[in-house]
């Protein structure tokens, strides 16, 4: 797929029924027919350049920073690539009051279905309804606190996910999340991490190498320059790593962004 000749100068769009598709919004969303008020309606999906029905494509399920800017799904996704994967942002749960939704539920929340995990499966279901979904290649990629929860979801499903992506979110420590540690040693994740973190953030980094060392479990890091946890160049490696992981080949290579001092 990596390497697949596709037709130029196409627009990214979702093949699927005329009345699950917005005109208005630039990129296609899903219409979600249980949606109530205090859940949002509509997922945000994403398909490839010259997408093809007939061929299971690997499926990224984003889950952007709450607390940041406004995530661009479409904008993002230029940057990773714009032929080899299925993306979506779930509706995630919002407060009846309007306030920012927690990603971290409790388990009541949960229990009724308003929780990131459920609005996770719920995307992820969506996507294999509307669209040619690999279901062995389902990546979970997460930003700020949205990577913490990614961790979160694919510790306590590791047989249900390809791999883990956090871009500068960290690793839940005190959460006991390797009870399924032989699943959880097959399941391979990446850390990208800001040169200038602080002290605090060096030291939880520093405990969860030592934790996943201990564990024999899969983790690689990768340390950038600046702040931006969506810059070009962390996206870049984001399909890199990614498409070593789909094609079986190791996630050796570095970025320039990476090797810059």
């Amino acid at each position: 797929m990596k390497n697949r000749l596709l037709p130029h100068a196409l627009r990214p769009s979702m093949r699927m029924p005329s009345s699950l598709a917005m005109q208005a919004d630039p990129f296609p969303v899903i219409q979600d027919s249980s949606a109530t008020s205090a859940t949002p309606s509509i997922d945000r999906a994403f398909t490839p350049l010259g997408y093809e029905p007939g061929y299971e494509y690997p499926l990224i399920v984003w889950l952007p920073d709450p607390c940041g800017r406004r995530f661009d799904l479409g904008r993002v996704m230029k940057r990773v690539s714009l032929r080899n994967f299925l993306a979506v942002e779930p509706a995630m749960w919002v407060p009846e009051d309007g306030g920012t939704p927690p990603l971290h539920q409790s388990h009541a929340s949960i229990d009724h279905g308003n929780g990131p995990e459920d609005a996770v499966w719920r995307a992820i279901e969506r996507m294999q309804d509307n669209a040619s979904v690999h279901p062995k290649r389902i990546y979970l990629v997460g930003q700020g606190a949205g990577g913490t929860e990614a961790f979160r979801i694919a510790c306590r499903h590791p047989k249900a996910f390809a791999g883990v992506i956090s871009l500068g979110g960290p690793f839940p420590l005190a959460e006991s999340l390797f009870s399924q540690l032989a699943a959880v040693r097959q399941l391979p994740m990446l850390l990208c991490c800001h040169r200038n973190a602080s002290s605090l953030a060096a030291r939880h980094t520093d405990a969860t190498l030592r934790l996943f060392h201990a564990a024999g479990a899969m983790l690689a890091m990768r340390i950038y320059p600046g702040t931006n946890e969506l810059s070009k160049a962390i996206l870049c490696d984001v399909n890199r790593w990614l498409m070593d992981e789909v094609c079986g080949t190791p996630a050796a290579l570095q970025s320039q962004c990476a090797r810059d001092t």
